[in-house]
């Protein structure tokens, strides 16, 4: 069967590299610096794991469709993921994110705030971040960043155990034979993204491979296999509220129809109690859910999220 033709974007991208943190981070830019204004400030939207700042293209798309070019948007690749660079090192923790966010964000626009976008990691990512630097950030998008389930210190022990076992053998990402698996790996993961999509996605998603039984051979995933690891700190969801109290942008959450947390968590974190987590945000929160729509909701329904996002940034 003969592969649909990619997805043709609406919105040309380039792509801009900078030293962050001794690390080549790689930003995905549309339009132009000298477009931000106070009004209208940079839109930055950060991706979760195992994605790539690319995979935003749609709903950049969507979003000129409503409001014209005009937008300087940019969305980074998470070190170790995309065209970013990879640190030596055989764990991430989350507080590097956060210091590679505040660095970009003083490369990109150091004279005030932002609009912050994250899904899922990312919107983790950005949650804690705008109550660490409330003043950095004047509208916040959180797409399914839910936090993770709570956490107790008895748990530690075999935390670090499991850590310490996964170290003595090196982490693998599946490869692929061709970009068509690539798009049919993309596919499953999320049976509404069109094919279309897919097959734009997946030079973005993997690349050529490059090691030495394989290279030449296949492709294998833009993505650091170490992020596979357990992380050795156990979350701390108390810790994590502390900075969602000191958010001082209105924010906007959405999520799809779709999401099954117990899929992720089973019984150990419900929605019930991330919608108690969330009613101590101190600014008004917009609650909105897409349908049909899964996870992936800058994949499942760009167009949608466009609206509100135009809506919400306006």
């Amino acid at each position: 069967m003969q592969n649909p033709a990619p997805y043709a974007p609406r919105r040309a991208s380039t792509s801009r590299f900078e030293a962050i943190r001794g690390l080549r981070l790689h930003l995905r830019c549309w339009g132009d610096p000298a477009q931000a204004t106070a009004e209208r400030p940079p839109l930055v939207l950060t991706h979760g794991w195992m994605d790539v700042g690319a995979s935003f293209q749609f709903v950049v798309d969507a979003l000129a469709a409503i409001e014209g070019e005009g937008r300087f948007i940019v969305a980074p690749d998470w070190r170790g993921f995309g065209l970013s660079a990879a640190p030596i090192a055989d764990s991430y923790w989350f507080p590097d994110y956060l210091g590679d966010l505040d660095a970009i964000l003083d490369r990109i626009w150091p004279q005030g705030a932002v609009d912050l976008l994250g899904h899922s990691m990312g919107g983790n990512v950005v949650m804690m971040y705008a109550g660490v630097r409330p003043q950095r950030v004047r509208r916040l998008v959180n797409l399914e960043g839910f936090g993770m389930p709570a956490t107790k210190p008895q748990q530690a022990p075999l935390r670090l155990a499991q850590w310490l076992d996964e170290l003595k053998t090196p982490a693998r990402l599946r490869p692929y034979p061709d970009l068509a698996a690539v798009a049919a790996r993309l596919l499953a993961n999320d049976p509404l993204l069109t094919p279309d999509k897919a097959h734009w996605l997946a030079p973005h998603w993997a690349r050529p491979a490059a090691n030495d039984e394989s290279a030449g051979q296949g492709w294998d995933l833009q993505a650091d296999p170490a992020h596979k690891h357990v992380n050795p700190v156990l979350y701390q969801a108390p810790e994590t509220l502390e900075t969602w109290k000191r958010i001082a942008a209105p924010l906007l959450w959405m999520e799809g129809d779709q999401t099954d947390t117990a899929k992720w968590w089973g019984q150990r974190y419900s929605r019930a109690e991330f919608q108690q987590r969330l009613t101590v945000v101190p600014t008004p929160v917009r609650q909105v859910v897409l349908s049909p729509c899964g996870h992936m909701l800058h994949h499942d329904q760009p167009e949608a999220l466009a609206r509100e996002l135009a809506a919400f940034l306006a």
